[in-house]
């Protein structure tokens, strides 16, 4: 762990980022670190799914459908998930909250406890571009690669399957990347005013090496939980 004493007790943290920020790669080594679950919104829908809940099944009927699940329903699975008997005494959350009114419907679930800290991974538009634009998905397996951080040991070739063709998917072009960052200011802009206002919010820069990446996060994550 970075150089901050660690936390007290299991801490409950929001990763916030654009797209191509790390969020996922930063929130499994967090896991490791603090010994807390990294859950992403899909992670809920499918234990309700799983369990087979009357919850469980109305989310399965959206995500059969391809529907985007309903506000209140997603707000009613963290809860469960979250806050139910079985819930985690801490938690990552990645993808929720989305909006001002999830995150206040969060606050209202935290309790007295709260959320403790809310990181926005900071990464300039130039360096995401970078990051999306040169991911590659294999025609035949599905698994991923990044042509810069990832690539595959043979160029073209899928280490999994042996096969290929390593592909672009039409959504990582460099227009399809942007008209997909600006949803994410406009949608997310004002979610990260909220916590910024509740003075919960700390900025850290995620440009760079993986490493030196959670570096920064624990170092600044272990300031704010003491």
């Amino acid at each position: 762990m970075a150089d901050s004493q660690a936390p007290r007790r299991p801490p409950r943290l929001i990763l916030l980022g654009r797209q191509g920020s790390g969020k996922g790669t930063q929130a499994s080594r967090l896991s490791s670190i603090y010994g807390v679950p990294h859950i992403s919104t899909g992670d809920a829908f499918r234990a309700a799914v799983k369990a087979g809940s009357e919850l469980g099944r109305s989310v399965e009927g959206y995500m059969d459908r391809g529907e985007l699940v309903p506000d209140d329903l997603v707000v009613a699975v963290i809860r469960d998930h979250l806050f139910g008997a079985a819930g985690p005494e801490g938690f990552i959350l990645d993808g929720f909250p989305r909006t001002v009114a999830q995150a206040e419907a969060l606050s209202e679930m935290a309790g007295s406890r709260g959320i403790d800290v809310v990181i926005d991974l900071e990464v300039p538009t130039e360096e995401v571009l970078r990051r999306l634009s040169a991911r590659r998905v294999c025609a035949n397996c599905g698994a991923n690669y990044n042509l810069v951080d990832n690539p595959p040991k043979v160029a073209g070739v899928c280490d999994v399957c042996g096969g290929g063709p390593l592909v672009q998917r039409d959504d990582d072009t460099e227009d399809a990347i942007r008209r997909r960052l600006e949803l994410y200011e406009s949608e997310t802009a004002p979610l990260v005013e909220w916590y910024r206002d509740r003075g919960l919010l700390v900025a850290v820069d995620a440009a760079g090496p993986p490493d030196e990446v959670t570096g920064r996060v624990v170092t600044a994550l272990n300031a704010a939980l003491n």
